[in-house]
């Protein structure tokens, strides 16, 4: 339910900030972007002397960002170029879908309707996106023909990275090694969800009337996002203003969900971040979402210093779901209180 595909324009989603965010809109988004950037760690450097610092720095992306890069992650290039490679032919095989989705017939309507007519709407349920999700149980498709065996294999290795990176915000935490990836288990009686959303951006021929993905934060736990290393459009809300996560080749970009924020006692938060349109290019986006099982029991984890009061209630992730499925793209305050009543 997570990954069921969003229908509503990113300046509508919260209504203290509404003001804020259209002001953000008018601004030139490029000079933010020049005056931040998005964190990139080596990952590498965890096994020799610098670990300490390469530490810190995730720690930082973690408190202070809640989006960075991770270069020299582990996992083969050869890998992600074939990874690369099956995506994009993947979708060249349902281009002629899309271009006969509700998506483009609503926006044909639009314009032929209003032309360049200053009081033409954006459109607030729709998302300029192609879209499927991979998951253990559930139908792949058959072309091209190598798409299943890159991706099966591409996925290994990410779940593997994602525990690896759940180890290190166990040990800037303070937690036990294991800790997280046990709240996701319920200590290793329920299988964690893991799956992988296939997206596609296409040129679009009117920016200003859609956008491509709306601002919301990931409900789960740990993300990690295989981006186009052309084609950017992926931005984050920091202190006000929209970022661009600047395209790094070959990067995984990692993000924290809901999940980790509650288990963390806001130590680390869940990030705002949404998708713009683009008029010259086709942006691939392939992100893989290392959740809670639906049965666990998530709530504030304890440390060295466990002292200090609890910020989030304790809830079973799928009373989360049912709340976050309804209230996605609103504040997220209100979801810790709605499901604090469940």
């Amino acid at each position: 339910l997570q990954y069921k595909r969003s229908h509503l324009a990113p300046f509508h989603f919260i209504d203290p900030f509404e003001k804020q965010y259209r002001s953000i809109r008018n601004q030139s988004i490029i000079s933010a972007s020049l005056e931040m950037a998005i964190p990139v760690i080596d990952f590498s450097k965890l096994e020799g002397k610098e670990r300490g610092e390469t530490l810190a720095r995730i720690a930082n992306g973690c408190e202070d960002w809640g989006f960075f890069q991770l270069v020299n992650h582990g996992i083969p290039v050869e890998l992600l170029e074939r990874v690369k490679k099956v995506c994009s032919e993947c979708y060249r095989l349902r281009a002629e879908d899309f271009k006969a989705s509700k998506t483009v017939q609503l926006l044909n309507k639009l314009v032929e309707e209003k032309g360049d007519a200053a009081d033409a709407k954006r459109l607030d349920n729709v998302d300029w996106e192609d879209v499927f999700l991979l998951q253990d149980d559930n139908e792949w498709p058959a072309n091209p023909p190598e798409f299943r065996e890159t991706m099966r294999e591409y996925r290994e290795e990410l779940r593997k990275l994602a525990e690896k990176v759940m180890e290190v915000m166990d040990e800037n935490l303070s937690f036990e090694k294991g800790s997280i990836k046990n709240a996701f288990s319920g200590n290793g009686e329920h299988q964690p969800f893991f799956g992988t959303k296939v997206s596609h951006y296409p040129p679009c021929p009117r920016l200003d009337l859609v956008n491509g993905l709306r601002a919301h934060t990931d409900a789960g736990g740990v993300i990690l996002l295989f981006q186009d290393d052309q084609v950017g459009g992926l931005q984050i809300l920091k202190d006000g203003q929209w970022i661009d996560v600047q395209p790094v080749a070959n990067a995984i970009v990692i993000n924290t969900g809901d999940q980790i924020e509650v288990l963390s006692n806001g130590r680390y938060k869940s990030v705002w971040h949404r998708v713009l349109t683009t008029s010259d290019g086709n942006r691939r986006s392939i992100a893989s979402f290392y959740n809670p099982s639906l049965k666990a029991t998530i709530a504030p984890g304890t440390n060295k210093d466990d002292s200090a009061t609890t910020l989030y209630p304790k809830y079973a992730f799928g009373d989360y779901m049912d709340v976050y499925v309804k209230q996605k793209f609103l504040a997220k305050e209100p979801r810790f209180a709605a499901v604090r009543a469940v």
